[in-house]
């Protein structure tokens, strides 16, 4: 987040480079920066003659060079944007002779999304030399919650860690699609709210009592008859509750607490910092290692792997409802 801010500020301030070359599995900021450039850095006066948006399957690298060369017209600069430039990644090394003398007049961005150039290529280095290139990395689900704290810290408002979390686990680490559930929220509430998992609900649908978050939590102090609850909604809801996602967070929840069990240092800021979760969730780990033993745990990550296969259509016929009550039955005893 910190790059992209250097890199609208440096925008803003007017130090333009002639080649922006976005690239990265994560679109979310690829966008963020294009966006930008391409409402900020030409007057509406001068964008009808002097800026023009390509996408890569329906143009070649040779006529966005050409394009590139072209003189402004009444304006300092032209720009140019190629968006979904990933699709010219077989012939993107036909740049390297443009990135070798870009004209100063033009600002070329590229949108090379879910892929990146190879460090070692020339067309690389010579673009890393005359222009800008930005690498937007995904982020692991432990970070995610973090980033949505900064991002509504940016916008004056706070968020109570289970609320991050049950959105996390909703949306998963699409950075997009949690931005707008985000613009959501922040339009209907007041500056300087504390969000809480009822504005969750209310404003985006997920429940606060029943999702994936509530379910680890109940598994983890054995509450039989929250957990039996809260799976025969799932049942009821399975759009919402995909069982290939309530597996996968029940697998992380028990790969960290068999790492818990490993640690030396039980403070929570330690516990915090080798599990990669807030401090907010530390007691929910040293709860569930009482009642789940390291032996214990390494059974349950069997369980688990068994009911992964099973949903997926291998060696067994049960219905989804099925292998997650099995499942969650042989957990609890």
């Amino acid at each position: 987040m910190n790059d992209v801010k250097q890199i609208v500020g440096d925008i803003k301030q007017g130090n333009l480079k002639p080649i922006y070359f976005l690239m990265g599995e994560e679109p979310y900021y690829i966008d963020k920066i294009s966006d930008y450039i391409e409402h900020n850095v030409l007057d509406e006066s001068e964008k009808g003659f002097n800026q023009v948006i390509m996408y890569g399957r329906d143009v070649s690298v040779d006529e966005i060079v050409s394009s590139a060369k072209r003189f402004p017209m009444m304006a300092e600069h032209q720009v140019i944007i190629v968006k979904e430039a990933q699709d010219l990644s077989r012939t993107i090394d036909k740049l390297e002779a443009y990135a070798e003398n870009p004209q100063p007049s033009t600002v070329l961005v590229l949108n090379y999304k879910y892929k990146k150039l190879d460090k070692r290529k020339k067309v690389y280095k010579t673009i890393a030399k005359n222009g800008l290139i930005y690498e937007s990395k995904k982020l692991y689900e432990n970070q995610v919650g973090d980033w949505i704290r900064r991002v509504l810290g940016g916008k004056k408002y706070n968020i109570e860690p289970k609320a991050a979390q049950m959105l996390v686990e909703f949306l998963g680490t699409d950075l997009s699609k949690i931005s707008n559930e985000l613009d959501k929220l922040t339009s209907v509430l007041p500056e300087d709210t504390i969000i809480t998992p009822q504005h969750i609900e209310e404003n985006i649908g997920i429940s606060k009592d029943f999702n994936n978050f509530e379910l680890r939590k109940a598994v983890g102090v054995k509450d039989v008859v929250k957990a039996n609850r809260i799976i025969n909604y799932f049942s009821q809801n399975p759009k919402n509750n995909p069982l290939v996602m309530t597996i996968s967070l029940l697998n992380s929840f028990f790969t960290q607490l068999l790492l818990y069990h490993g640690l030396q240092d039980k403070s929570k800021a330690s516990v915090a910092r080798a599990l990669g979760v807030n401090p907010y969730f530390v007691d929910d780990y040293v709860q569930a290692a009482r009642n789940y033993p390291m032996r214990k745990v390494s059974q349950v990550i069997g369980l688990l792997r068994d009911a992964d296969v099973k949903s997926k259509g291998v060696g067994a016929n049960q219905s989804q409802e099925d292998i997650l009550k099995e499942l969650v039955f042989k957990i609890l005893h």
